[in-house]
């Protein structure tokens, strides 16, 4: 895990916080439109330009969750009322609910509710993603061919825990999207592969026991 530090800008309203160890530059911030972030301003974010419930609703697109806020009236971000599991085409795993990831430090607030998950195995920050797929040519279009046991309910506390030197173990309701979009699998325990190697992915089927991943 790196240690860069987190950023904070404040606001009359409401404070946002970047966490640089988190973010993997997808963009919606800055292309959300509002001057809420500009990439040639000093600073490059400013709460007062926007109103607080813009400032609420441009940190939670953050697929990463490096941006988090603190609103002064005292609202708390909410979890989403369903715990949905994204695979990226050729990417990682977007994560979003009420998240409990084993491996998230305290101070990394977004990762509460939102998270980028590596599954190509070679991220220097797993079991977050650090955009390493990039580079190490990672393929996966995201297609989903099981469909699951099924929940009886889609939100709740859902546990993220790394087994070492193998897959996420997954547990609580859970729905998994295929990169088309397409709802594919729902239970409450599932086993994912981020070594990158798995025939069955999102799903471990044992390969990075052959391919030698470790945590490291």
């Amino acid at each position: 895990m790196s240690d860069k530090p987190i950023y904070d800008y404040p606001g009359s309203e409401i404070d946002v916080h970047w966490d640089e160890r988190l973010c993997i530059h997808i963009g919606e911030c800055g292309h959300a439109a509002n001057r809420l972030f500009e990439a040639d301003r000093k600073p490059w974010c400013v709460p007062d330009e926007v109103s607080r419930a813009e400032v609420r609703e441009v940190c939670e697109r953050c697929p990463s969750g490096a941006l988090s806020y603190t609103d002064k009236s005292g609202e708390p971000e909410q979890a989403p009322a369903e715990n949905t599991l994204s695979l990226v085409y050729n990417g990682p795993l977007y994560l979003t609910g009420d998240l409990h990831i084993e491996d998230a430090a305290e101070d990394m607030a977004g990762t509460r509710f939102r998270a980028a998950l590596c599954r190509c195995g070679a991220s220097g920050n797993k079991p977050f993603c650090d955009n390493s797929h990039l580079q190490s040519g990672f393929q996966d279009f995201g297609a989903v061919g099981e469909v699951g046991p099924g929940a009886d309910r889609t939100g709740g506390p859902l546990e993220v825990k790394r087994i070492p030197n193998g897959p996420l173990k997954v547990e609580g309701n859970l729905s998994i999207r295929a990169a088309s979009g397409r709802v594919a699998w729902q239970g409450t325990k599932a086993f994912l592969c981020r070594c990158g190697a798995s025939s069955a992915k999102p799903f471990c089927d044992g390969s990075h026991k052959h391919v030698g991943f470790t945590d490291g």
